[in-house]
């Protein structure tokens, strides 16, 4: 990649350090790799433009971007970031575009964004069948978490690759035969429901609640091998009820939506850690759906294992959401809303 016209900038009076309009011209060196960057549509380029609020034109493999001198390098950086990811054979979608948009947001100043830094030394995993990378900082860090501990909570809101990122990690594992199996497991609560009212037997009455992680697997691994390892007992997805009694050992294990376990069934499925095994604690605390007045396990046990060696929290934030950006604006709205304190309604006479 290359700026094929330096001299234009600097001879530009709008270019010269201050806060007026800028004109900043990219040329990419290879056609192909730049449509794929550009995107269908050149979709990629109009989120740019919307997030930064820029305006960028393409001309075959030139971009032009017009707007604030800020936001002009701002745009400039993310997309020889993205450029630089097609070059090394990944395919971007929606959420890598986000993702280097948000760090190199998070940069404190034009003068400190580094060329290719934003997510290109983000942890990656290289699985057999495609790459994964983080997207945001705080995904960066729980990558890492996972390398260096045996347990890892991982909280925040949905969005944020929690679930997605630990079934990556598990499969990385066990592709390297550093594990026997992967154990994943959910609390069979959801809005009220019971496994009991729901038709069928075991499997297809916990199915809808573990249908994320199916989906997590088939993306990661190709879908005759995770059926063959579902069957052979390699990969297992049970309910959280199924694990008392057991010692996993060898294991990569898994408890999702964690923040709908009690205290008891918390404790239960933290001491089934066994030699050479890993665990991963997902939840979002602020979608609880257990009986008013009952606590969660998910936040004690957060509370109490704080100071022990071998354990990493990471919590996520509406920062961290590689959805669709609206979601990460709906995750603040509710945040903000929590915080302010609610008016008590007087009953009318």
């Amino acid at each position: 990649m290359r700026n094929p016209a330096p001299d234009d900038r600097r001879a530009a009076p709008w270019n010269e350090p201050g806060e007026g309009p800028a004109h900043v011209v990219v040329a990419f060196d290879d056609n192909r790799l730049a449509m794929s960057l550009f995107g269908r549509h050149a979709e990629n380029l109009a989120l740019v433009e919307r997030r930064l609020g820029v305006v960028a034109e393409q001309r075959g493999n030139h971009v032009t971007i017009e707007g604030p001198r800020q936001a002009c390098e701002q745009a400039r950086s993310v997309l020889e970031t993205l450029y630089q990811q097609v070059r090394n054979g990944h395919e971007l979608t929606t959420g890598e575009v986000e993702g280097a948009i948000r760090q190199t947001l998070s940069q404190p100043s034009v003068g400190e964004i580094e060329r290719g830094r934003p997510a290109g030394n983000f942890t990656e995993l290289r699985l057999r069948k495609r790459p994964v990378r983080a997207r945001t900082a705080g995904q960066d860090r729980y990558l890492r978490a996972l390398k260096q501990n045996t347990l890892i909570f991982a909280t925040g809101p949905a969005g944020t690759g929690k679930t997605w990122l630990a079934v990556a990690h598990a499969v990385h594992l066990f592709e390297r035969r550093e594990i026997d199996r992967i154990v994943i497991s959910r609390p069979a609560v959801e809005a009220g429901e019971r496994l009991g009212f729901l038709p069928g037997d075991m499997r297809e009455k916990v199915d809808p609640y573990l249908r994320p992680v199916y989906d997590a697997f088939y993306e990661m691994m190709d879908r005759a091998l995770v059926e063959r390892a579902l069957q052979s007992g390699e990969i297992e997805i049970a309910p959280l009820a199924f694990m008392r009694g057991r010692t996993l050992s060898n294991s990569a294990v898994i408890l999702d939506e964690a923040q709908n376990t009690t205290s008891v069934q918390m404790k239960m499925f933290l001491t089934r850690l066994g030699e050479h095994s890993r665990m991963i604690v997902t939840g979002d605390p602020s979608q609880v759906d257990l009986p008013p007045g009952q606590t969660s396990g998910l936040a004690e046990a957060v509370e109490l294992t704080a100071s022990l060696k071998d354990v990493a929290h990471i919590a996520f934030t509406a920062k961290d959401v590689v959805r669709h950006e609206l979601v990460s604006r709906i995750v603040t709205a509710y945040d903000e809303r929590a915080k302010k304190p609610q008016r008590r309604r007087e009953p009318k006479p």
